[in-house]
């Protein structure tokens, strides 16, 4: 169920957000999705990421207009006087809601907190940084900064890049946050904000948060490579006879022992604890002695088809999902189950499933209109659209 605009909890605040590829547009989306009022500025012609792959057949991007539904697009020759005016002007109109940019592109004198500050006190700008001494910086270079593909995959001394931009992702969601939280004190006090986020930061923030940082601190160590088994406690995933294959985790004592139970391994599983002076109640055992645990189990998935073994733990408390490929999510239903998804007609795509705000609000999913055609909206948004 899609909640009316009326019942969005942002209604009635304006952003406008200079922007491109992920974090930016996302931390857009997200305030549009919840009720803001969004308008997406680009260059003429568009930024460096209307044309990103995927692309539909007529060439329209998938990827940005994903990124950029339920906004306004307001195209301006950011390179002229008139054109940075009109985007001040944007920025800076008068209501209580407004006064607020997201951008990804600062570090211009012309469109800084400084400047707009003088026209409107209490503005409120966000600015993700690449890195936090304002170098550039994508997702995949933060990444192999970090350390992350030094423990993702097989190890052996190679790296492997995951295909998710999760900092880009995170940057967008706690970008969305903090202008939120700077909306509510300036409801409050009347003082606008200059908030700066790097995406550098973000990635350390949550990599410090999660201990991957703190172990190095305290006695020098990198966590390693793993493969596919989870750290810190047994998961792992398995093959069955006919090619389909399963990550199984058992977090608790009760998952492992249903997961020897189903496997027909509980014997096997007890004299190895026996032999070992193991301990397999505790996650730390079942973490050490992983590899002959996941050998143990290995045969009883190899024995079944990929049907029997879906049955067999849909039957336990193990917690398990089938791998499965982006069209076979699509293929078997998933999108149409679920009521997150809703059709939406996107020109030069056509109608689609698209995903609202995962969270719902009394019991509603707020979702976000088409993306707009590029440049829609600068007639009605600026003076006359003399900018464009």
């Amino acid at each position: 169920m899609t909640g009316s605009v009326a019942s969005r909890p942002l209604e009635g605040i304006r952003v406008v957000e200079l922007s491109s590829f992920v974090a930016s547009p996302l931390c857009g989306l997200t305030l549009a999705q919840l009720g803001a009022e969004v308008i997406r500025v680009d260059p003429l012609g568009g930024a460096a990421d209307v044309n990103r792959w995927p692309l539909a057949p007529d060439g329209t991007s998938i990827y940005w207009t994903g990124l950029n539904r339920g906004k306004s697009s307001v195209t301006l020759d950011l390179r002229s006087d008139d054109g940075q005016q009109a985007f001040r002007d944007l920025v800076t109109a008068p209501g209580e809601g407004a006064g607020i940019l997201v951008t990804n592109s600062g570090g211009r004198a012309w469109m800084g907190h400084e400047r707009l500050a003088e026209t409107r006190p209490d503005v409120i700008t966000l600015e993700l940084l690449g890195r936090r001494d304002g170098r550039p910086g994508v997702d995949y270079t933060v990444n192999a900064a970090l350390g992350f593909p030094a423990i993702t995959g097989p190890g052996s001394g190679q790296v492997v890049n995951h295909a998710l931009p999760a900092w880009d992702v995170a940057a967008g969601l706690h970008a969305a946050l903090a202008v939120v939280a700077a909306v509510r004190e300036r409801e409050r006090t009347g003082r606008g904000r200059r908030i700066v986020l790097p995406l550098d930061d973000v990635a350390l923030a949550t990599a410090g948060t999660l201990g991957y940082l703190t172990e190095p601190q305290l006695d020098g160590s990198s966590r390693p490579a793993v493969g596919n088994h989870v750290y810190g406690t047994f998961g792992t995933d398995f093959s069955t006879s006919d090619g389909g294959r399963f990550m199984v985790v058992a977090l608790t004592t009760r998952h492992f022992h249903d997961l020897a139970r189903l496997t027909g391994t509980r014997e096997a599983v007890d004299a190895l604890e026996s032999a070992t002076g193991a301990d397999f109640t505790t996650e730390a055992d079942r973490y050490s002695y992983r590899e002959v645990l996941a050998a143990l189990f290995a045969r009883w998935f190899a024995a079944h088809t990929t049907d029997e073994v879906a049955r067999t733990l849909a039957g336990s408390v193990v917690l398990h999902e089938r791998y499965r490929t982006f069209d076979q999510v699509v293929s078997e239903g998933d999108l149409e189950a679920n009521p997150l998804f809703s059709p939406v007609d996107q020109p030069g795509i056509g109608r689609y499933l698209a995903a609202a705000h995962p969270a719902t609000f009394d019991g509603t999913h707020l979702a976000a209109g088409p993306a707009p055609r590029l440049g829609a909206d600068t007639d009605r948004l600026t003076s006359g659209g003399s900018s464009r």
